[in-house]
């Protein structure tokens, strides 16, 4: 043998034309091996097996939502626990987070476990296409939907898909209950104040009744309803909807005849809450009988029902009906209408 032919590969050596080796193409298809069908797949009872506790893990997630609210609901904010290896935590905090993470974890390893043994995980290969649908692609797509529906059971497994349906059902309910941190619901509370009938007048600074002739034409004068101390618990909330303003004009100079009819002698009674925003107002023109809100500006008249005339403030001034029994002046009825911001007009 010449050394010619020595050099040369030998038959077995030599690839096949047109081949291509997988030194030559290092992403050569290899091939997908066959499927193996999985225990569920052939065996009713084992598909069966999987889907109870599919269910029993959406049942355990609509458990432990139900007891994130109850947690909610009786562990006090101020209980503290030990928790090993945490040490000292609080209570409603762990509680929370626990039954959360519980009824979340469930559902997804419910969908897991739901996906890899009752589900089809027959591999298909699909060839890319265009990003412009076609009405054949479009109705590749509806026919593969369809089929995944078929194959995923979901119409067969009732009881994956009843606790499915009630887990997730549940879930947005711990968002829902935590809204009630924004604050306590006011219930009516900011339709109502201290003012009814009967009620007398208190000068806020000398803390005594008010007699018609302590208000003087031309004065301003700051009244709270009588009872209400300042060492009460809840006096700020209460003198917020209660704090009211007298000024004394004469008769003729009042345009509105409601005001007319609800005033004593002149004297005429006006919260003095802005229907802004709610800040007090304290500035008093007695030419003019304008009051003025120091934060925004806004201005009111108060020889003409406490309307509005300058500034952001929605609506005039609520007015008190007053009137004099034993010589002390005392409200003839509440609030028309709810004092402060106008929220009301929209609720």
């Amino acid at each position: 043998m010449s050394e010619t032919e020595e050099n040369l590969p030998s038959e077995r050596e030599t690839p096949h034309e047109g081949a291509v080796g997988k030194a030559d193409n290092p992403f050569a298809d290899p091939g997908l091996p066959p499927h193996e069908h999985r225990i569920q797949d052939i065996d009713e009872r084992a598909a069966k097996r999987s889907e109870r506790t599919v269910a029993m893990l959406f049942l355990v997630s609509m458990l432990a939502t139900v007891a994130f609210i109850a947690s909610y609901v009786a562990i006090p904010i101020d209980k503290i626990v030990y928790i090993f290896p945490l040490g000292h935590v609080s209570g409603l905090n762990f509680a929370l987070g626990l039954t959360l993470g519980v009824a979340l974890f469930c559902i997804g390893a419910g969908a897991v476990h739901w996906a890899r043994t009752l589900m089809s995980d027959e591999e298909v290969a699909d060839e890319r296409h265009p990003i412009e649908a076609t009405p054949d692609v479009k109705a590749k797509v509806l026919a593969d939907f369809a089929q995944g529906a078929k194959e995923s059971q979901f119409g067969r497994r009732k009881l994956i898909r009843n606790t499915m349906f009630g887990a997730l059902a549940l879930v947005p309910l711990s968002g829902v209950v935590l809204l009630r941190d924004l604050g306590p619901l006011p219930e009516k509370k900011l339709r109502t104040t201290g003012w009814k009938k009967g009620v007398r007048l208190v000068n806020q600074s000398t803390n005594l009744p008010l007699r018609p002739e302590d208000i003087a034409v031309g004065s301003l004068t700051f009244a709270k309803p009588e009872g209400l101390e300042e060492n009460d618990e809840d006096f700020a909330n209460k003198i917020a909807k209660d704090a009211l303003m007298l000024v004394r004009i004469q008769p003729q100079n009042i345009k509105d005849k409601q005001e007319l009819a609800w005033s004593h002698e002149g004297i005429v009674a006006y919260s003095k809450i802005c229907t802004h925003v709610g800040c007090p107002i304290s500035l008093y023109e007695q030419q003019t009988h304008h009051v003025l809100c120091p934060c925004h500006q806004s201005t009111f008249d108060l020889s003409d029902g406490g309307r509005v005339i300058f500034g952001p403030a929605g609506h005039a001034l609520p007015q008190l009906h007053i009137t004099v029994k034993d010589g002390f002046l005392e409200a003839a009825s509440e609030f028309a209408e709810p004092v402060g911001p106008s929220f009301w007009e929209r609720g």
